[in-house]
């Protein structure tokens, strides 16, 4: 088959120009049966095909037809030997990897500013997280990936490990040596699980960091809909060489995904699979320069800094994605989110993510000169409104010490458990997890001992307005913790 074809997206619209009478689920039967405004504004066209797994139309859970035709056209694009569809987004295809290599009181290797995702899979698999700390940046006051002399003392102390998992990129667009520590790890019959939500385009443009699939990964959890052109919602795993089972994945995923799998989430994959692999250089090619352009001019106005090429002399960064912009706010004397509520406020401007120093925007083919010229001109009057009142902020990097692991999380998620008072909770082991969200890296997950470090580090977030989130009480006025049993006097 050609990547010109579409054979999920093509199957679908020859199914619904047929016009079939169904009797089947959904219930709107092609919008027919929904509410008349949400119709409208959707369209007959996308309500058409919004269809389940009948007989012509395949099956997510075994696929032998049409969706097995995309697949392989997928995984021919990404250079994998396989390639399954997501409908849970990355965060499913990411449980499904961990779960597919680790079993209860298994170990595996993971950075700690590992997503949300991570941590739940190692809480139904019942398996150990082995923390490598990932290098911090002290100027933007960030974290990296992890290097390849952490990995390598990792798997010399833990060579019963049963996988390796990865950020690459990171979320803000740095990579590792990838490719390094796939060796060191196969040197050691370890698979490398690769969480590639921020670099669906990386594979295919030679000024981007390495694909998982060209650095040699065992398995990687990628996010076509983040930036390569799919709805929300839905990811590809790739998968490489023999040191996992395929059919092991494809029992997990089947698992952890709704029979009820949507076909424009599905279509969308295949429809954007096609436009990387055809037009993806192109594309990519003018991301790149809009990016930079804008990198360029950002660096120019007062008080700003965006960071550029620069970042690779840290021991952390062996490569970079220039799509992503960082953008240091410290200098204007406001907080990252400060910024973010601002540019919405007098600008209608959204950013990716916010943190206490920096602003995260991302570039992609979906965006022109015009989106960034706003962006040029809020941040210049930004600058000129802030001209005599800036006092930089030291980014003191807060993120604490790893806490000590009590109990695996899973026992610690399933144990008896009470509420306490927050500012009491300092020595008790935590029973739920709190992470800020974006990106879903976690502060405590269940079964850490609470340290006094990391309530400060929430109260810090909290005060600057940033997204913390996951514990039951959402006001963080009580912390849920395993059930202390008090000796009888």
């Amino acid at each position: 088959m050609s990547q010109l074809e579409t054979p999920l997206f093509s199957g679908l619209l020859a199914h619904a120009q047929k016009n079939p009478v169904q009797f089947h689920i959904p219930g709107h039967k092609k919008g027919n049966g929904m509410d008349p405004e949400f119709r409208a504004y959707i369209g007959d066209n996308a309500l058409a095909i919004d269809l389940i797994n009948i007989g012509p139309l395949d099956d997510l859970h075994q696929p032998k037809g049409i969706i097995k035709s995309a697949q392989d056209l997928a995984a021919e694009a990404f250079g994998a030997d396989r390639t399954f569809f997501s409908v849970q987004g990355t965060s499913g295809a990411i449980m499904t990897m961990v779960m597919a290599v680790c079993g209860p009181g298994e170990k595996i290797i993971v950075p700690r500013n590992v997503h949300k995702s991570v941590m739940s899979a190692i809480v139904f698999s019942g398996a150990t997280p082995i923390f490598i700390h990932p290098e911090i940046d002290k100027d933007l006051g960030i974290s990296h990936g992890i290097t390849t002399d952490s990995v390598a003392k990792a798997l010399e102390q833990h060579p019963d490990a049963k996988g390796v998992l990865v950020i690459n990129p990171t979320y803000f667009g740095i990579s590792a040596d990838l490719k390094k520590i796939v060796e060191i790890a196969h040197s050691y019959q370890v698979p490398v699980l690769v969480d590639e939500a921020h670099g669906v385009h990386i594979h295919f443009h030679d000024d981007l960091p390495l694909s998982a699939m060209q650095a040699g990964a065992d398995l990687a959890a990628t996010s076509v809909h983040k930036l390569g052109g799919s709805m929300t919602q839905s990811s590809i795993l790739n998968m490489k060489g023999n040191l996992v089972s395929a059919k092991r994945v494809q029992s997990i995923l089947s698992m952890l995904t709704t029979t009820s799998t949507s076909y424009l989430l599905l279509a969308s994959l295949d429809v954007a699979r096609k436009q990387l692999a055809i037009n993806g250089k192109a594309l990519i090619d003018q991301t790149i320069s809009l990016a930079q352009s804008i990198r360029q001019q950002v660096n120019e106005i007062e008080h700003l800094y965006c960071v550029g090429e620069e970042i690779l002399e840290s021991k952390a960064a062996f490569d970079y994605d220039p799509t992503k912009l960082i953008i240091s706010v410290k200098e204007l004397g406001l907080s990252g989110f400060d910024v973010e509520v601002w540019l919405r406020e007098k600008y209608n401007i959204e950013v990716e993510m916010s943190d206490l120093y920096n602003i995260l925007c991302i570039i992609t083919p979906g965006d022109t000169k015009k989106e960034a010229d706003i962006l040029i001109q809020a941040l210049k009057e930004l600058s000129t409104e802030r001209h005599s009142k800036p006092n930089k902020i030291e980014a003191q990097v807060l993120l604490p010490d790893i806490p000590v692991l009590a109990l695996s999380p899973r026992d610690a998620f399933y144990a008896e458990t009470e509420l306490v008072p927050f500012d009491e909770s300092e020595g008790r082991i935590i029973a739920e997890f709190i992470m800020v969200y974006p990106p879903g890296i976690p502060i405590f997950i269940p079964g850490e001992i609470i340290t006094k470090d990391n309530l400060l580090y929430i109260k810090t977030n909290m005060e600057v307005g940033l997204p913390v989130q996951g514990p039951e009480d959402y006001d963080f006025k009580y912390l849920r913790v395993i059930k202390e049993h008090r000796a009888i006097k």
